[in-house]
């Protein structure tokens, strides 16, 4: 993993950092907006929750104007039209799945691998952030695990009639991450972000949120190859 005393050595003035921060920034940024418009859609989809969802959404609503003061902070203009083709396909996915009613596969892509990048991605960042960001990011962090967990609930309370359903999901949206890890490695990198710590953690967080669901290890390996087959 990347440490933190590379910090030292970054320089969050100097154009090349700008430049990287204007895509990861706005990669964050879009990320947390779509989330609130995810969570707004799952409340149509799960009525009985549509407190506890809208709740979530005004969360993620939060965490962007926080993203957007830090790119204020550092000066720089997020790119948010790369930042909208990063998630065109799991927003696309999910679009799809909602307007089919498939609420597990809505909840595998934004209440697990969306947050569970997000917190890979955040617990990353914090150690080689500046010290504004590193404020922000601790902040939200800890509310991704509140997002995360709603999903675990859910789907291990169906866990029996949604498992097929979450199998086929997995297969369709997990190899998605790898090509986002591959587009952003570069920028990751320049921030002080190593692509390996990335994955790491991802697997990590993925593989937690899925054995509480209820999939025995190996189903966990036999799923995670979906995702390393496109690394």
């Amino acid at each position: 993993m990347t440490t933190a005393t590379a910090t030292t050595v970054l320089d969050y003035t100097s154009d090349s950092y700008k430049d990287a921060y204007s895509r990861i920034n706005a990669i964050v940024i879009e990320g947390e907006r779509e989330a609130h418009d995810n969570y707004l859609q799952l409340g149509k989809l799960l009525p009985q929750h549509t407190d506890e969802l809208v709740r979530l959404a005004k969360m993620e609503a939060r965490h962007k104007k926080g993203f957007e003061a830090c790119g204020r902070n550092l000066s720089v203009t997020p790119n948010m039209e790369f930042a909208q083709a990063f998630f065109a396909q799991l927003h696309g996915n999910f679009q799809a799945a909602a307007a089919e009613g498939k609420i597990a596969t809505c909840l595998l892509i934004q209440a697990l691998i969306i947050e569970c990048f997000a917190i890979a991605a955040y617990n990353i960042y914090i150690p080689m952030a500046d010290p504004f960001a590193r404020k922000i990011t601790e902040g939200v962090v800890k509310d991704e695990y509140t997002h995360l967990n709603f999903g675990e609930v859910w789907l291990k309370a169906n866990f029996a009639t949604v498992k097929a359903e979450l199998e086929q999901a997995n297969r369709d949206n997990l190899p998605i991450v790898w090509k986002m890890l591959n587009a952003v490695e570069a920028d990751a990198k320049v921030l002080g972000m190593e692509k390996d710590a990335l994955v790491e953690d991802f697997m990590i967080q993925y593989s937690g949120a899925l054995e509480n669901i209820g999939f025995t290890t190996r189903e966990i390996m036999k799923m995670s190859v979906y995702g390393l087959t496109a690394a």
